[in-house]
């Protein structure tokens, strides 16, 4: 990798991967208990330090759960990175962030 992976790309790369419309019920499913397992690593502590393995850490379980939610907006048709965008607009309307959201960053 060349440390510039986007939305775009993990959403294309999923698509290919795994995408079986149909089965978002499953998806949903793998998510939630994804989400579990981020609390049990956070309560665990089970973070990793540079150059430990990923297996069973924070780090594995917050991949997961970004792994399940972009299967889903797959099956849904739902481009990501559009989402983040108009979602972080109405934010920032709201709350009037001092750090606005920049497109084509």
């Amino acid at each position: 990798m060349d440390g510039n992976t986007t939305i775009k790309y993990l959403q294309s790369y999923l698509k290919q991967k795994d995408f079986v419309p149909g089965r978002e019920r499953e998806y949903f499913l793998k998510l939630v208990e994804e989400v579990g397992e981020v609390a049990r690593a956070m309560f665990h502590g089970n973070t990793r330090q540079p150059g430990e393995p990923i297996k069973g850490t924070l780090d594995e379980e917050l991949w997961d759960v970004m792994y399940f939610t972009l299967c889903l907006a797959n099956l849904y048709g739902i481009d990501m990175e559009e989402a983040i965008r108009e979602k972080e607009e109405l934010n920032n309307q709201r709350w009037h962030d001092q750090y606005p959201f920049e497109t084509g960053r």
